[in-house]
């Protein structure tokens, strides 16, 4: 599916490839769900969230504070208050090293947590993208807050490109146990 460029396309993959991801967990047995991660035998799955996510868990978590990053970016300078995409000290140089960090934040959390925790953040994500018009969303610079891109181009990012991410990884895990 070609990247989203008007809020409907936007919402339309959000939707669907957060569909698709739930199929895909749905589908997932016993044993795929409880046998950690492990790409160490593919060289081609060398970047560095191949090693950091250990399970389903991880993975619904990362998404999850993604959602989290956008909400509170939004918000502040919604309120006036200038941020950042990524929280300091963190930039795009540096994100793997935040990405680390949310996993060890949540090596504790549940994994039933995890799944309500996505489910509820993506109805917010959604009920935020909603609020926009396509022109805010699409139009760049339309928000100074943004740079040189658009809110939806980060909007994307986090819902259906991320959403695809995790597809690709956790079938790639499950190939384990067809």
């Amino acid at each position: 599916m070609a990247r989203p460029t008007t809020k409907n396309e936007m919402l339309e993959a959000a939707e669907s490839n957060f569909e698709k991801l739930w199929d895909l967990i749905d589908s997932m047995n016993d044993e795929s769900l409880s046998t950690e991660f492990d790409f160490s035998h593919d060289t081609k799955k060398n970047e560095a969230h191949w090693s950091r996510d250990k399970n389903l868990r991880d993975v619904l978590i990362h998404l999850y504070e993604w959602h989290q990053l956008l909400l509170k970016w939004v918000a502040a300078n919604e309120s006036g208050k200038k941020a950042n995409f990524l929280p300091e000290p963190y930039t795009w140089k540096t994100y793997g090293e935040m990405n680390v960090e949310i996993w060890k934040k949540h090596q504790d959390t549940k994994l039933v947590d995890a799944k309500k925790m996505l489910k509820k953040s993506h109805k917010s994500v959604i009920k935020l993208v909603d609020r926009f018009s396509n022109d805010e969303l699409f139009t760049k610079k339309y928000f100074d807050w943004t740079g040189a891109t658009t809110l939806g181009s980060y909007c994307v990012s986090t819902l259906s490109s991320h959403y695809d991410w995790a597809i690709k990884k956790l079938k790639a895990h499950c190939k384990r146990f067809a």
